[in-house]
C-alpha cells in the first residue's frame, strides 16, 4: 500500500466535469493498493495518516494533526503509484492490486476514515479523474512499507 499525502488549503476531484469531492484545509491522499495488501495493513496506514502531525502550531512548528486543526480528507484511488519503471520506459503495473480487491480496500479505507474524520470526500474508483489542489507548503509525505 502507498499513500501520497499532500497538506492542502483546498483540493477537488472531478469526473466528466462534475465535482465528486472537494475539501478545504486538510489532506489530499492518493491511495495505491498493492496485490498483497489487507485490511490490517490499511488500518496501519489510516492510523498513521490520522496521527500525522504536519500542521503548524502557534509557534510555527509542525506539531498538529488533522484532528487538531479540524482538517478534512479527500481520498483518491491511484493504482499508478505501484508502477514499476525498473526495466524499459513503459511502466509495469503488475504490483498493483486487482481492481476488485483494490476497490474493496479503497472503500474500506473510506468507511474507516469516516469513523474518525467528520469530512471525508472521495474520487471515483477507476474513473478518469481530474484532481486540482493548492499544496500548503508545499508539504508532501509518502507513506509506504509501514
Amino acid at each position: 500500500m502507498k499513500f501520497v499525502v499532500q497538506r492542502v488549503t483546498e483540493a477537488r476531484v472531478q469526473v466528466d466535469g462534475r465535482t465528486t469531492g472537494e475539501i478545504g484545509k486538510g489532506f489530499l491522499v492518493l491511495i495505491g493498493v498493492g496485490e498483497s495488501d489487507t485490511e490490517e495493513i490499511a488500518d496501519r496506514y489510516l492510523k498513521k495518516l490520522i496521527g500525522l502531525r504536519i500542521f503548524e502550531d502557534s509557534q510555527g512548528k509542525t506539531n498538529l494533526s488533522l484532528q487538531d486543526v479540524g482538517g478534512e480528507l479527500l481520498l483518491v484511488s491511484q493504482f499508478t503509484l505501484h508502477a514499476n519503471c525498473r526495466k524499459g520506459n513503459r511502466p509495469s503495473f503488475l504490483e498493483a492490486g486487482n481492481p476488485d480487491k483494490a476497490n474493496a480496500l479503497y472503500e474500506y479505507i473510506i468507511r474507516k476514515a469516516r469513523e474518525q474524520v467528520p469530512v471525508v470526500q472521495t474520487g471515483i474508483f477507476g474513473a478518469d479523474m481530474k484532481v486540482s489542489l493548492v499544496n500548503d507548503g508545499p508539504f508532501t509525505i509518502i507513506l509506504e512499507d509501514l
